[in-house]
Order: structure tokens, then C-alpha cells, then sequence
């Protein structure tokens, strides 16, 4: 009778099986089609691999290098003697990264770094409210907090994170949030999770901005949301006006300066500082993963209660593992660098100018203005990514970017612009892009 039951059971469980492989078989063409569909529209990103630490110069698996330059480990301030300077005769110029200050591979940063893994370990094992906070973290968030003058800060695992935990914490469905069409993919993921009454408008247009607030008057807070500079077009947010509208109707500001944090405005401080809102601008969150050494983590700052609120309400605070100590050493030394000197955002604007100068003199349409992301505006996505592809031959890396990371028919390849590149560097980037050009069809 047993063996009858096993034999039973064997049986009905045939059936089942082959109805897993089947779903299985089915998952796998829907897959494929999707991905053929992928490849087929030109939009189909791959990953090149970096065998070498972050900087102007890199090397890629498969890839030889062109005519040899110099990489430069650090800031190019005149307190920062330490600085490394290594020569090679070979290597790719990287031209995409969100290294601005070049503190990925400052020698300081990194012995910061090395300093905390040998001092508080590895990592947590815990997320904050257990066991996972420990003196370094508390000692970079009141240093946050005092770099952009705000009351308190949250370290969140990235700025997706904090985007992620602000919006449902802070916003109840008596509230509203109006949000820039263009903002980024965090910010849009993030208002999704709250329950607030949501307004979209128009990018950049500040009348479609005050209609809506109009349209919200109804609610208990009234939130606006945007971007300090936007990644993919290079353009800074209208912060004065902004602020004023909000002040008039009586709503409150968030910016997310991820890609403005430690070079824009004077000090470094941000949008808010190069406009002149920072009194005006209630919430900032930002990233350690760019500017500030480039290795993770992000931050909410701002009004002391609402940091409270989140350490109690914030989901990806409350069931994310806290930052390992390794990045909070290196974040905290890029952050102490940046306030010793601004010499360093001097520096940005000379090079950012010079690379628009010269791509526009040459017939290349950049989005933006004055920042140095520097969209090399193309319009088709196979045509950013050959190009894009054909600019590593030459010793450039680059990416072309097009749908759905921007709208279609908006594809280009996006340059960003390093303090530590030098101005030979940015020639020869110019002189690349133009070569490519011409073999293209993108330039006469």
C-alpha cells in the first residue's frame, strides 16, 4: 500500500511538472521577445567592464587605450600636497562619470576609508534602530547637516532610498505633491509609494507650476518637488522662482541635488546656494555616490522633526542594513576636503566651458547651460550608440543613452565633465566626438 502511494503520487505529480515546465517555456519566449524587442529598437545596454580603480583615466576588459595622459588622484588645491600623480601610457579617457571632484580615487579619501574598515569592521549586520549605528554615522550626519545649514540629516544605503522613504512618511492623503515632469526616476517611484494627491507639471514652466498650486490649495501641505540640476539634460531648476510661488501659496520646497551637491554655487553647497534660496528651500536630499567619493549611500536634511519622523517611519531607514563603515570614512573625508577649499569649483566652470565651446563651434547641439553634465544631443538611439561605441576605439569612454532612460526620439550620449580632467583631456575628447561625427553623419 505504501509503495502503491508513492506510485500514486509520482503520478499526480507528473502532470504538475510538466505544467512548470511548460509556464517555464512560456516565461522564456515572453522574455526573449522582450529583449529581441530591445535590441531591435537600438536601446539594448551593455556593460563595459573597468579594470582599474575610478578616474580620468581608466582601462576597459578588451579595450586598448589610446595616447597616454596623466591621472590625477585628487583635488588640485594647493593644501592637498599629498596628491598622487601617475603616469601611464596607456588608458581610456572616461567622460561619463558622476566623479566631479575627482575624490573616487583620492589617496586621502581612501586611507579614510581603509581607517574605518580597520576600526569599526566590515559592516553592521543590523539596520540603525537595532545595532547598526555606530559613532561615525551620527558624527557624518551632523556634518551634512552643517554643510547645507540645515537642522539634522538621515544617511540612507542611496539618494533611490531616501526618495524612496520621504514622500510616504512625510505626505498623508490630505497632502499634495507637485512634481516636475522631468524629475528622476527615484522621485517619481517615490511620490508613487505616498498617498497624496499628486500634480505633474510641465518641465521647467514656472506658469504651469502656479496653476497648479492654484489647483492644490485645497490640501494640508503642499510639497513641490524637483530636481536641483537634472541628470539627463544638463539644465538647473528654477529655484527663485520657485521659491517665490511656493511662498505665495504657501508650500514647501524639495530639491534633490545629486547631481549639484559639492560643486555648484559658490561653496559647493548646492542649486539652493548658487541661487540664493538656501533659507528658502525646506528639504534637500542628496548622495554620497557622485561628488562626495563616489562609493554609495544617500541623505535626507532638513528641519530637525522631519528627520525624527523618518528615522520612525522611513521604510528603506527602517529595514535597510545601515551603511558600511568603509564608505562612511570615505564620505566623511571627501566632505572635510570639500569645506577646506572652494578652489576646486573654480576650476569645474573653466573646464565645463571649454568642452561646450568647443562641441558647439564644431556643430553639436548640448543640452543645458553652465553645468558639467553635457548632453551631446543625436536624437536616434542606434546612432548614440554607435557612436558611442565607436568613441571607445578612439580612447573615449561614453555612453549613448536613449528610451527609456530619456524620451524617445531624445536619445544622445551624455559627457560629464571632471575636475580632474585637464584641458588636453577635453581637446581630445572635442577632436573624438568630431572624427566620429563626420563618420556618422551627425556633423557635415
Amino acid at each position: 500500500m505504501w509503495a502503491g502511494g508513492v506510485w500514486r503520487a509520482a503520478l499526480s505529480g507528473a502532470p504538475r511538472g510538466r505544467r512548470a515546465q511548460s509556464a517555464l517555456a512560456q516565461l522564456r519566449d515572453i522574455l526573449e521577445a522582450e529583449l529581441e524587442g530591445i535590441r531591435g529598437a537600438g536601446t539594448w545596454k551593455s556593460e563595459r567592464v573597468i579594470t582599474s580603480r575610478q578616474g580620468p583615466l581608466i582601462h576597459v576588459d578588451g579595450v586598448s587605450g589610446g595616447p597616454g595622459t596623466i591621472i590625477f588622484l585628487g583635488l588640485p588645491l594647493p593644501c592637498l600636497s599629498c596628491c598622487v600623480h601617475l603616469s601611464s601610457t596607456s588608458g581610456i579617457l572616461n567622460f561619463c562619470a558622476n566623479n566631479y571632484l575627482g575624490l573616487s580615487s583620492h589617496p586621502e579619501v581612501i586611507q579614510a576609508g581603509l581607517q574605518a574598515l580597520k576600526e569599526f569592521g566590515a559592516g553592521l549586520s543590523s539596520v540603525r534602530f537595532i545595532c547598526g549605528t555606530q559613532s561615525i554615522h551620527k558624527n557624518l550626519e551632523a556634518k551634512l547637516a552643517r554643510f547645507h545649514q540645515r537642522e539634522d540629516a538621515i544617511l540612507y544605503a542611496s539618494c533611490f532610498d531616501a526618495n524612496a522613504g520621504l514622500f510616504e512618511a512625510l505626505l498623508t492623503p490630505e497632502d499634495a505633491v507637485l512634481s516636475d515632469e522631468l524629475n528622476h526616476a527615484s522621485i517619481i517611484d517615490g511620490i508613487r509609494l505616498c498617498k497624496a494627491h499628486k500634480y505633474r507639471y510641465r518641465h521647467l514652466d514656472m506658469a504651469d507650476l502656479e496653476a497648479k498650486l492654484q489647483e492644490a490649495q485645497t490640501h494640508r501641505l503642499r510639497l513641490v518637488a524637483t530636481d536641483g540640476a537634472f541628470s539627463m539634460d544638463g539644465d538647473i531648476a528654477p529655484l527663485q522662482e520657485i521659491c517665490h510661488l511656493a511662498s505665495q501659496y504657501g508650500a514647501l520646497v524639495f530639491v534633490d541635488e545629486c547631481h549639484a551637491t559639492g560643486f555648484l554655487g559658490p561653496t559647493g553647497r548646492g542649486t539652493d546656494e548658487l541661487l540664493g534660496v538656501m533659507d528658502q528651500v525646506t528639504i534637500i536630499n542628496s548622495t554620497l555616490g557622485k561628488a562626495l567619493g563616489g562609493a554609495a549611500g544617500g541623505y535626507t536634511t532638513g528641519p530637525r522633526p522631519l528627520v525624527s519622523l523618518l528615522r520612525q517611519r522611513a521604510r528603506p531607514y527602517l529595514f535597510s542594513n545601515s551603511l558600511p563603515p568603509a564608505v562612511v570614512g570615505c564620505a566623511s573625508k571627501a566632505l572635510d576636503l570639500l569645506m577646506e577649499s572652494n578652489a576646486i569649483v573654480q576650476s569645474m566652470v573653466a573646464k565645463t566651458q571649454r568642452f561646450r565651446s568647443k562641441m558647439e563651434a564644431a556643430g553639436f547641439t548640448i543640452s543645458g547651460a553652465s553645468h558639467p553634465i553635457c548632453p551631446v544631443m543625436l536624437g536616434d538611439a542606434r546612432l548614440a550608440s554607435c557612436m558611442a561605441d565607436d568613441m571607445l576605439k578612439r580612447g573615449i569612454f561614453v555612453i549613448g543613452f536613449s528610451y527609456p532612460v530619456v524620451p524617445k526620439g531624445k536619445a544622445r550620449i551624455r559627457v560629464q565633465i571632471s575636475s580632474v580632467h585637464s584641458e588636453e583631456d577635453i581637446d581630445r575628447c572635442v577632436e573624438a566626438f568630431v572624427e566620429v561625427g563626420r563618420l556618422h553623419g551627425a556633423l557635415p
